[in-house]
C-alpha cells in the first residue's frame, strides 16, 4: 500500500512516515507540508491513500479533500487530525474523505484505518462518532401545532466567516470564555481556542475586545 503523509508541522509528518514505512506492506511515497503540496505529490505518485491533516496553509485539508476526491477519486483520503469539531467532520466527509481520526490514535489503529479506506469502508475515530452523535441528539424547536418550523435561510457572513467560527464570535461577544463556549458547544477546550485564533486572523482583531466590537458591527451578538 502506497501512502502519502501531508501535515503541516514537520515533526509530526516526519514521525508519521517513519512510522508507516516501518509497517510491513506499506511505503510512504512522498510527504507535503500543505495541501497544495499534497495535490501535487497524490498527481506524482498516484498513492493508494493519502494521511492528511486539516489545518495546513495554502490550501486547507477540507478543501484539499474536495479537490483530491473530484481528480483522484480511486486515491483513499484518512484524514488524521487534532480536532473533532462536527463542522469539520461533516464539511470534509462532504468532501469526500473515507476516514476521520484523531491525532490520539495509534499506529495500530491509523494502520487498521488506511486499509480500510483502501478497499472502500468508511472509518469514524470513537470521538468523532460522539461528537456526530451529540450534534444529531441537540433539541429540535417544534412550532405550537407540533410541525417543525422551516430553517431560517442562511445568512450572509463576513469575511468568510464559517457558520462554527460566526456562532463562537457570537458567544465571545457575549462575555463567554473560551471553557464556557465549549461546554455550551460541547467542543473541546483546543477546537474553540483554534477557532477564536481563526477568527482574530480574518476579522483583524487584536483581542477578544476587539473581536467584540467586530461582532456587534456586524450584528453577530
Amino acid at each position: 500500500m502506497r501512502i502519502v503523509v501531508a501535515d503541516d508541522q514537520a515533526g509530526i509528518r516526519e514521525a508519521l512516515a517513519v512510522m508507516l514505512d516501518l509497517v510491513e506492506g506499506i511505503e510512504v511515497v512522498a510527504t507535503a507540508a500543505n495541501g497544495s503540496q499534497a495535490l501535487d505529490q497524490v498527481a506524482a505518485h498516484l498513492p493508494d491513500a493519502i494521511l492528511l491533516d486539516l489545518h495546513m496553509p495554502v490550501l486547507d485539508g477540507t478543501e484539499a479533500t474536495r479537490r483530491l476526491t473530484e481528480r483522484f477519486p480511486q486515491v483513499a483520503v484518512v484524514v488524521l487530525t487534532t480536532y473533532a469539531d462536527d463542522d469539520l467532520v461533516l464539511e470534509t466527509l462532504r468532501a469526500g474523505a473515507r476516514a476521520y481520526l484523531t491525532k490520539d490514535a495509534d499506529k495500530a489503529h491509523i494502520v487498521r484505518t488506511l486499509h480500510s479506506a483502501v478497499t472502500g469502508l468508511t472509518v469514524l475515530d470513537p470521538r468523532v462518532q460522539a461528537t456526530l452523535l451529540a450534534a444529531a441528539q441537540r433539541p429540535v424547536v417544534v412550532t405550537g401545532d407540533g410541525q417543525q418550523p422551516s430553517p431560517e435561510p442562511p445568512q450572509e457572513r463576513p469575511d468568510a466567516l464559517t457558520p462554527r467560527e460566526a456562532e463562537i464570535l457570537t458567544l465571545l461577544a457575549r462575555g463567554l470564555s473560551n471553557q464556557e463556549i465549549a461546554a455550551a458547544l460541547f467542543l473541546s477546550h483546543n477546537t474553540v481556542k483554534t477557532h477564536v485564533n481563526r477568527i482574530f486572523t480574518k476579522t483583524g482583531s487584536r483581542d477578544r475586545v476587539a473581536a467584540a466590537h467586530y461582532a456587534r458591527r456586524h450584528h453577530l451578538d
